[in-house]
C-alpha cells in the first residue's frame, strides 16, 4: 500500500486531493457494503474532472455555492469534491428540512445549483427559491439533469488545472448551518485554512493513515460527518464505505472492519445494547458467562487505570486472558476488531459507556468542540483517555475560561464567520479572535476539560442551585438501554423531574426476556415489570447523581423523539421548550404528585 508524508502541507484541499489520489490510482477509495459500488482513486479523480467541468459550463465559479441533498452515498463525494476545485463552496442540507427550510437556507447561501436525489426534488421546487439548475445524481427527473448528463455537459476546452489551482486558502470550503434551536440557521463559513488546521492539528493526535477504513453514515451537513469521512479521505487517504441508511450501521460495521471511526453517543448506546443483548442471545451460557466475567476483569483494569492505580500483574495477565478468550471474540463479532481509535462526539456521552467500549479494547476519544471550529476543539489523545472528559485542546488551538465559566477558543480552527449575518458574527467572535462557545467548562490539573453544560439551559431551581441538564440525562440514559431520549426539568423548580421516551429496539429485547406478549410502547408505559425496571433504572442513576441533581419523579411516553416531529434538532440535540410546551400537562402533574422517586440503588 502506497503512502503518504502526512507532514507535507498543503495550501488547499484541492491540493490535498490531487497529491492524495496519486498515491494508490489502483487503491478503493469509495465503496458501498457488499462492494456493490466501488470507485478507485483513479476514477475518483477522473470524475472529479468531468463534473467540475460540468459545474463550470452551468456557470458554477469561485465563490459561487452548491447546495446539496441526498442520503450517504459515493456521489456526493464526487460532486462535492468537484466543486472545490472550482473555488466553489458546496454545502450539504438535512434531508428531513421542510421546504420552509430549504428556502431559508438557500437564500442565505444564494444558491442558483442543486444537486440531490429525485426524492428531494419537488421538495426544493416547493421551497420556491429561483434555482437555475437542478442535478439529480440517481435517475432521470423532468426539468432536471442527471449527473451522468451533467459529466458529459463539460467543454472539452475546460482548463481543469487552472481552476483548482487558483482557489486559495481563504476562500469558504463549505457552510455548516446550525440547528437552529434559538432562531433561523446560522450558517457557519469555514475555510479551505480552516480545514486543513484542523487536519493537521488532529493527525498530531490521532494518527491518520493511508488506507484507513471508516464509514459515512452521518448527515453530511453535520460537520462530524463531513470531517471525518470527507475531508479527513481528501487529505489523508482513507476508504470510505457510504452506507445509505445509518440504521443498518452495526452490519455496515461488520461489512467494513473500520480502522478509524467515529459515532454520536447515541449510537454508541445503542452498540453497547446490541454487545450486552448478544450475550443473552448466545445458545451455551457457558459461553456468555465466560464473556460477562472477561469484561468484568476489563472493567477492574480500567477503573483502576483511570484512578492512576497501579495494575497488578495478576490482574493484567487476567486481562490479557480474558482479551484473548472472549473480548477478541466480541470485537470480531461486531466488525470492530481492526478499529486503532474512535471517536465520540457532538453530544455528552456516558462514563459508562465509554468504559464499557474501553474495556473492550477500543480506545474510544471523546471530542469536544462545534461547527465555529470545524466540530472539534479538544480531544482525548487515545493513550491517554482520561473518562468524563473531552480531553486537552488540540495542537495550536487556544482554550481559555472566562469569568462566568464560558469556554473561549481561539486558533486558526476558528470559523470566519457566519454567513450574511455580522451581527450574530461580532456577537460570537469578539475583538481578539475569541470564540464565544456557549459552553461551560472546568479544568483539571492536568490540562483535561470537563463540560458542564450549555450556559443557556444551565437548571437554576428554587434554591438557586446551578446544574446541567445534559450530565443529569445522559447519566439517566446509561442507566437503561430502554429509554430512547430523556429531558430533564428543574429550572426554578424545587426539584428535578424527567420525561422519558422508551426506545422500541430494547424494549422489545425486554419483552422477549420477561414473556412480556404485548410489546407496543403504549402497553409498556405502563406495565408493572417495565414501570419497576424503569424505577429501579432511575434509582440507580440518582445513587450517582448529587441530591440536588436527582430525579424525584419521571413521566414515561410511548412518543418517538424525532427530527420530523420536531422533538429533536437535525444533530438529534433536545428541542427543550418544544418538549416542555409538548409535555406541560404531565410535568405539571409530577409537581403535584407526593410520591418521589427513592434515591436508593437496585440492581438492574
Amino acid at each position: 500500500m502506497a503512502d503518504r508524508d502526512a507532514t507535507v502541507e498543503c495550501g488547499t484541499l484541492c491540493e490535498a486531493f490531487q497529491r492524495t489520489a496519486a498515491l494508490s490510482p489502483d487503491g478503493v477509495a469509495l465503496r458501498t457494503p457488499g462492494d456493490s459500488v466501488r470507485i478507485t482513486w483513479a476514477e475518483y479523480s477522473q470524475r472529479v474532472h468531468k463534473i467540475a467541468a460540468g459545474l463550470a459550463h452551468l456557470g458554477v465559479q469561485r465563490g459561487d455555492t452548491v447546495a446539496l441533498i441526498m442520503t450517504n452515498r459515493p456521489e456526493f463525494h464526487l460532486v462535492d469534491t468537484a466543486a472545490i476545485h472550482l473555488g466553489a463552496t458546496p454545502f450539504s442540507i438535512y434531508n428531513t428540512s421542510s421546504h420552509e427550510q430549504i428556502n431559508h437556507l438557500l437564500s442565505n447561501a444564494e444558491s442558483r445549483v442543486v444537486v440531490c436525489e429525485s426524492q428531494y426534488v419537488d421538495t426544493i421546487r416547493r421551497a420556491g427559491n429561483p434555482i437555475h439548475h437542478i442535478v439529480c445524481v440517481d435517475g432521470d427527473v423532468a426539468d432536471a439533469l442527471s449527473l451522468r448528463q451533467l459529466e458529459a455537459a463539460g467543454d472539452s476546452d475546460f482548463d481543469f488545472g487552472a481552476a483548482w489551482k487558483s482557489v486559495q486558502p481563504t476562500d469558504v470550503l463549505t457552510l455548516i448551518y446550525t440547528s437552529g434551536t434559538t432562531g433561523p440557521s446560522k450558517g457557519v463559513e469555514l475555510t479551505h485554512a480552516n480545514l486543513l488546521a484542523q487536519l493537521h492539528a488532529g493527525h498530531q493526535v490521532l494518527d491518520f493513515r493511508f488506507g484507513d477504513r471508516t464509514t459515512s453514515y452521518l448527515p453530511a451537513a453535520h460537520i462530524a460527518d463531513r470531517l471525518t469521512s470527507h475531508y479527513v479521505q481528501l487529505r489523508f487517504g482513507t476508504e470510505v464505505t457510504c452506507v445509505a441508511d445509518a440504521g443498518a450501521i452495526v452490519e455496515a460495521l461488520i461489512d467494513t472492519r473500520p480502522t478509524i471511526w467515529f459515532a454520536v453517543p447515541r449510537v454508541w448506546e445503542k452498540l453497547k445494547a446490541g454487545v450486552e443483548a448478544s450475550l443473552d442471545a448466545v445458545p451455551h451460557r457457558e459461553e456468555a458467562e465466560l464473556a460477562r466475567r472477561a469484561i468484568d476483569t476489563g472493567v477492574r483494569k480500567v477503573g483502576g487505570q483511570q484512578a492512576d492505580q497501579p495494575i497488578s500483574t495478576g490482574l493484567a495477565a487476567e486481562y490479557r486472558a480474558a482479551d484473548q478468550t472472549a473480548l477478541a471474540a466480541l470485537r470480531r463479532r461486531f466488525g470492530l476488531d481492526r478499529m486503532r481509535w474512535a471517536l465520540s462526539g457532538a453530544a455528552p456521552v456516558a462514563p459508562d459507556v465509554l468504559q464499557f467500549f474501553i474495556t473492550l479494547g477500543i480506545n474510544v476519544c471523546e471530542v469536544w468542540g462545534m461547527s465555529e471550529t470545524v466540530g472539534a476543539a479538544t480531544v482525548n489523545p487515545p493513550e491517554r483517555i482520561k473518562i468524563g472528559t473531552v480531553g486537552i485542546p488540540l495542537p495550536g488551538v487556544d482554550v481559555r475560561i472566562a469569568d462566568d465559566g464560558e469556554a473561549l477558543v481561539r486558533g486558526d480552527i476558528v470559523m470566519r464567520g457566519y454567513r450574511n449575518d455580522p451581527r450574530r458574527t461580532a456577537e460570537a467572535l469578539d475583538g481578539a479572535g475569541w470564540l464565544h462557545t456557549g459552553d461551560i467548562i472546568a479544568r483539571d490539573d492536568d490540562g483535561y476539560i470537563r463540560v458542564i453544560g450549555r450556559k443557556k439551559e444551565l437548571i437554576i431551581n428554587a434554591a438557586g442551585k446551578n446544574m446541567s441538564p445534559l450530565n443529569i440525562e445522559k447519566t439517566l440514559m446509561a442507566s437503561c438501554p430502554a429509554f430512547g431520549n430523556v429531558i430533564v426539568i428543574g429550572d426554578a423548580r424545587p426539584y428535578n423531574v424527567a420525561v422519558i421516551a422508551l426506545e422500541p429496539e430494547a424494549t422489545t429485547a425486554i419483552c422477549r426476556k420477561h414473556n412480556i406478549p404485548d410489546a407496543s410502547l403504549d402497553a409498556l408505559t405502563t406495565h408493572p415489570t417495565i414501570t419497576s425496571l424503569i424505577d429501579a433504572a432511575v434509582r440507580y442513576a440518582n445513587a450517582r447523581l448529587s441530591r440536588v441533581e436527582q430525579i424525584k419523579r419521571f413521566h414515561v411516553v410511548a412518543d418517538q423523539w424525532t427530527v420530523a416531529g420536531g422533538e429533536l434538532t437535525p444533530t438529534l440535540k433536545l428541542r427543550r421548550n418544544t418538549l416542555a410546551q409538548k409535555y406541560a400537562s404531565e410535568i405539571e402533574h409530577l409537581y403535584q404528585l407526593q410520591r418521589p422517586v427513592s434515591a436508593a440503588p437496585r440492581s438492574l
